[in-house]
């Protein structure tokens, strides 16, 4: 039984890399999107730089909102596939499009209002002035983002998650093309400077959001629900469950970016130099988390299938084989961060200062780097499970109890500044993987005990009867 046992876990191993490394390239091509924002922005001086990181740091708390909603898809429509349901696919999709794209416009009104907010944050005077016209050309991207993500989530229901790589590669040249052109005027474009930078990224998730739902609807890869659309409609049997597992997703979501954001703000308080360090070093921490939410999001699919079909065996060993994974890359992009962490942030900027701390805070993201794999493939693991209650209950008190407190404690009582409050996010990331692992084993019991009281059950009902 053996080598049975092994052949099955290379299986799994196989199949989840497989499916992770399509997924993990679409993850990459969303995050590059920032860091070669930053990038160019960063040639342009460490004001230019500082004023797109406390745009992105405001935007991003809602934008992940709206990304977060969209989740709850993939495993609602694993479900109707896997009964090859398309009139629920049909009407899944259409009820979570309609959900997203209100939430979308609903959090861009409410961000078309919040720019003066950046006036009362206490960042530097020169900063702010810059970053309130960024800010309010970025928000823009939230809708055609949120159009994306649905379309993104749809397909990955399908087990289809070369789409999403593709497109979102095609966006990001878009990007850093029209980065190039509009910063600088090249082609006959206007010379934008910094705010050319905001426009290309505007343009570039435009395409990307409308390019991919026109996919959708033409390729036959994807697009076999397309016939029952038209007469799919808004109803309560799906509307209701998309929106409230979407909340307790989007929170979730939302607990830990706002988190990382206000921390963002918090360097700020100890100057520019600071604000632009954090954000290098989050950038490139960013960078490396792609990897773990792709492997992430390969657990969501994996599960999802085994759940829908009732295989807890299969379920446990693709959980598991996830947690192996996600370890031995995160293990790898720490050892990057310790061996290279005077070299990595040359890339994003010039200034001696600048880079001495970041290079300080590239330490301290090896520190957290495998709490932040295994706290993801977690929630992939539960979003699979159809769990969306408790990891937001457990991501509020890991972000918000505990770390957040922790930053104001080691970053100003202890005066550890910047330094404090990366060390305060790394406990708080901890406390999250634990507490979700936790979660996990304890969910699966409860399912296994379920599902042998279900089989006994039948036997039961199986023994014949005996007329004495």
């Amino acid at each position: 039984m053996q080598p049975v046992n092994n052949s099955l876990k290379n299986t799994h191993l196989k199949d989840t890399i497989s499916l992770s490394i399509p997924l993990v390239m679409t993850q990459i091509g969303h995050i590059i999107t920032g860091m070669v924002d930053n990038i160019f922005l960063g040639k342009l001086g460490k004001t230019e730089q500082a004023a797109g990181i406390l745009s992105n740091n405001l935007f991003v708390i809602l934008l992940v909102f709206s990304i977060g909603m969209s989740y709850v898809l993939t495993p609602a429509v694993t479900d109707a596939h896997v009964n090859q349901n398309e009139k629920e696919k049909a009407s899944l999709f259409k009820n979570s499009l309609f959900i997203n794209m209100v939430v979308a416009v609903l959090l861009f009104i409410i961000l078309f209002f919040s720019s003066p907010l950046l006036a009362y944050m206490q960042q530097p005077e020169d900063v702010v002035v810059l970053a309130i016209p960024f800010f309010d050309v970025l928000i823009f991207s939230i809708i055609p983002v949120a159009l994306f993500f649905v379309c993104k989530q749809y397909t990955e229901g399908l087990s289809n998650t070369k789409a999403a790589m593709y497109i979102s590669v095609i966006g990001n040249i878009l990007n850093i093309i029209l980065n190039y052109l509009l910063i600088y005027g090249y082609c006959g474009l206007p010379e934008l400077g910094y705010m050319g930078s905001c426009w290309a990224t505007f343009i570039a998730r435009v395409f990307m959001g409308i390019g991919f739902l026109i996919f959708v609807f033409k390729h036959n890869s994807v697009n076999s629900f397309a016939k029952y659309y038209q007469e799919a409609k808004i109803n309560a049997q799906h509307f209701w469950p998309l929106f409230k597992d979407g909340l307790a997703s989007a929170l979730q979501f939302t607990f830990e970016v706002a988190a990382f954001a206000i921390a963002g703000l918090l360097a700020g308080v100890f100057g520019k130099e600071q604000i632009d360090a954090h954000g290098i070093a989050l950038s490139m921490a960013a960078f490396t988390y792609m990897f773990a939410s792709g492997i992430g999001s390969a657990t969501t699919i994996r599960v999802g299938n085994y759940y829908a079909k009732h295989d807890l065996t299969n379920l446990k060993l693709a959980i598991k084989t996830s947690y192996k994974l996600v370890i031995v890359t995160m293990g790898f992009m720490a050892l990057v961060f310790i061996c290279f962490n005077t070299v990595l942030p040359i890339v994003f900027s010039n200034d001696a200062e600048i880079i001495l701390i970041a290079s300080k805070l590239l330490l301290f993201a090896a520190l957290f780097q495998l709490f932040d794999g295994t706290q993801v493939v977690a929630i992939g693991a539960l979003r699979g499970l159809e769990d969306y209650k408790y990891p937001t209950y457990i991501a509020f008190i890991g972000y918000w109890i505990i770390a957040l407190p922790l930053c104001y404690v080691f970053g100003f009582m202890m005066n550890y500044k910047v330094y404090g409050v990366w060390l305060a996010l790394s406990i708080g990331l901890g406390f999250v993987a634990i507490a979700l692992s936790i979660r996990i084993r304890n969910l699966i019991r409860l399912k296994s005990i379920s599902s042998q009281n279900t089989k006994k059950k039948k036997k039961t009902n199986q023994i014949p009867l005996i007329i004495h």
